[in-house]
């Protein structure tokens, strides 16, 4: 653990610059306009500093020691300045217009690339904190680190030529005085390494207490959230959870202090005060003692030594923050360069639609560093027919359609679709295989159509979504709406949005997996927002639905199964009962004890309800 601490504290100098090459690329790769707009404007401001520092006055200073004419000085005032007009317009124009429109189109190609890899990564991975971290921080770092790494490269090429030519011109004038501009390299290779570490380790130590308040910001304003902020005391959790990350983040902060006061004073110090006093008393004692230095001369070499160092000092600089970004580079590197275990683009069979059968043969699974929540199970769906899952929570019901869709892979076991190992398919082709309506659904803040839709195109358009509208009773609700079938779900980004009740929501979700007229379709606790008539009447349409499909229904409300061709009782992560709905009443097992509480409850109700 130490050692990889130790990795990942402090990236070597060569993997820094690997690193740096890797994020030149990634970014020509993305936007060249950005590349090379970038290279002209770092370029220009060397060639402009260099120009006034180390030419202009060393040229008017000559012309004017040699008596040259009036309009030669005129001339070549004019040309120069005129060049600078120029290029002073282009890059005030680049910043005010080309660099928002590069930025922004800059920004869209990275986080596309970015998101697209993000959704590829198996489930597994948003349960290892130490890969949600270098997400998390790869998001965040890579709207910034990227374009710096581009500037600071082209700083640092031209800042290098630069360098080198002011060192030889002060080197023609005098050989001493060069060394003044050797403080702020001496700064960054004794003291810079070591403040770069310690910044990139306090990043480290901040990202846990970051992400709770990040959490607690979103929770703050997303409207899933608002009934319960307001019903319940759960603010003042929230408030202690944010208040004690923040209390984290001021220790990380408190602690690093000392660390950090030494290395940073001392660059400052060598970059800053050593070269401006260190060139004024050199001056100086050349003018005023050895007598060997005139003051014409001493304000060309003034000038060029303090705009050398200075330029020397912010090459530091530059080197410095390449290597700081080298190391955030690495995480956003780390993230795109993960192997998935589960990859959605690599070859494989392509599925035949016609579902024969789906078998689980001594399948075990266990998340990440948790129990087996699945234990050699062992059964058969036949194509065509209608299964249900049934049991209490935790029973493993939802884990096995995961396992199904290839969310995971079965620790132990395998899974056979048609009699082929499900892993030797192609994963994309296999998965629209499935029709599915989760239990924990998400509604996007899209419109009806896309959220039913999905965008798929193999579910055809608006007559098609309609249909699958009208078949899971939501239909009527839609049509009220302000703009029926094209109003957005939500009223956080129009106001003309609509809100629905959880169990419309649940009906649009249903009928999301209508639309997509897959082989295969799941149905995770479907009605578990609804009344008892509504759920009769949507389980009547899912199974009209059915005719000619391999339906499989996930529930622990068991008056909804009782027309499965098999019925599966689950108890921690086992099979403990099967057989038709009639066969386990007969039986008398556990199924039968919670099918009969079940309608006890039921008929309990209905008994309040009637007026005595």
């Amino acid at each position: 653990m130490k050692k990889r601490e130790k990795k990942q504290n402090g990236l070597s100098h060569y993997q820094s610059f690997r690193n740096n090459l890797y994020a030149l690329r990634f970014g020509w790769s993305i936007s060249k306009s950005r590349f090379l707009h970038t290279a002209v404007t770092v370029a220009y401001s060397f060639v402009s500093w260099v120009f006034y520092s180390a030419i202009f006055n060393r040229y008017i200073v000559g012309a004017i020691e040699q008596q040259r004419p009036f309009m030669e000085i005129l001339a070549f005032i004019l040309i120069t300045s005129s060049f600078f007009l120029v290029m002073e317009f282009y890059t005030h124009r680049a910043e005010q217009s080309i660099a928002p429109k590069t930025d922004t189109l800059f920004y869209q190609r990275l986080y596309s690339i970015i998101y697209k890899k993000a959704k590829n990564v198996e489930l597994m991975c948003y349960e290892d904190s130490e890969f949600y971290n270098k997400y998390t921080m790869a998001i965040h770092e890579a709207s910034e680190r990227f374009i710096s790494v581009m500037e600071i490269s082209f700083k640092i090429i031209f800042g290098s030529i630069s360098a080198a030519y002011v060192f030889w011109v002060m080197f023609e004038i005098d050989h001493v005085a060069v060394l003044f501009i050797f403080s702020p390299l001496l700064a960054y290779f004794v003291f810079g390494m070591r403040y770069n570490k310690l910044l990139y380790q306090r990043f480290q130590k901040l990202v846990k207490s970051t992400r709770i308040k990040d959490y607690v910001n979103r929770v703050m304003y997303l409207a899933e959230y608002a009934k319960e902020l307001r019903l319940t005391n759960v603010f003042r959790i929230l408030k202690r959870d944010y208040n004690k990350a923040t209390s984290d983040s001021i220790n990380i902060h408190k602690g690093f202090v000392g660390r950090l006061i030494i290395p940073g004073f001392a660059m400052t110090w060598f970059g800053n005060a050593v070269i401006y006093e260190g060139v004024a008393l050199y001056g100086a004692y050349r003018t005023m003692v050895l007598h060997n230095m005139d003051l014409a001369t001493l304000a060309v070499l003034t000038s060029i030594m303090v705009s050398g160092a200075h330029m020397i000092r912010h090459l530091a600089e530059d080197v410095r923050t390449s290597n700081e970004n080298g190391v955030f580079i690495q995480n956003l590197r780390d993230f795109l360069e993960y192997q998935e275990k589960i990859p959605e683009d690599a070859d494989g069979l392509m599925p035949d639609s016609q579902i024969r059968s789906i078998e689980f043969c001594d399948v075990s699974f266990a998340y990440r560093n948790a129990a087996p929540c699945i234990k050699h199970l062992s059964f058969t769906i036949e194509g065509g027919s209608t299964v249900a899952l049934v049991g209490h929570n935790g029973a493993g019901k939802t884990t096995i359609t995961k396992l199904l869709f290839r969310l995971y892979d079965p620790s132990d076991g395998l899974i056979l679709v048609n009699g082929t190992d499900i892993r030797n398919y192609n994963v994309r082709a296999y998965r629209k295989l499935f029709a599915a309506a989760f239990q924990d659904y998400k509604i996007f803040a899209m419109n009806v159509l896309d959220n039913v839709l999905m965008g798929n195109p193999a579910a055809g358009g608006r007559p098609e979504a309609e249909t699958a509208l009208k078949k899971s009773g939501v239909y009527d609700r839609v049509a009220e709406m302000p703009h029926n079938i094209n109003t957005i779900l939500t009223r956080e980004f129009d106001d003309e949005g609509a809100v629905l009740s959880g169990g419309q929501y649940q009906k649009i979700v249903v009928a999301r997996a209508f639309a997509q007229n897959a082989p295969i379709c799941v149905f995770d606790e479907p009605s578990s927002a609804l009344d008892p008539v509504a759920e009769y009447d949507l389980y009547q349409s899912i199974m009209e639905e059915s005719v000619g499909k391999t339906m499989i229904f996930i529930s622990h409300r068991l008056s909804s199964v009782q027309n499965a061709t098999m019925v599966y009782m689950l108890e921690d992560g086992e099979i403990i009962e099967r057989g038709t709905h009639q066969q386990l009443m007969e039986q008398g097992g556990k199924y039968a004890q919670m099918y009969q509480m079940q309608a006890k409850n039921y008929l309990a109700l209905d008994d309040k309800e009637v007026p005595a």
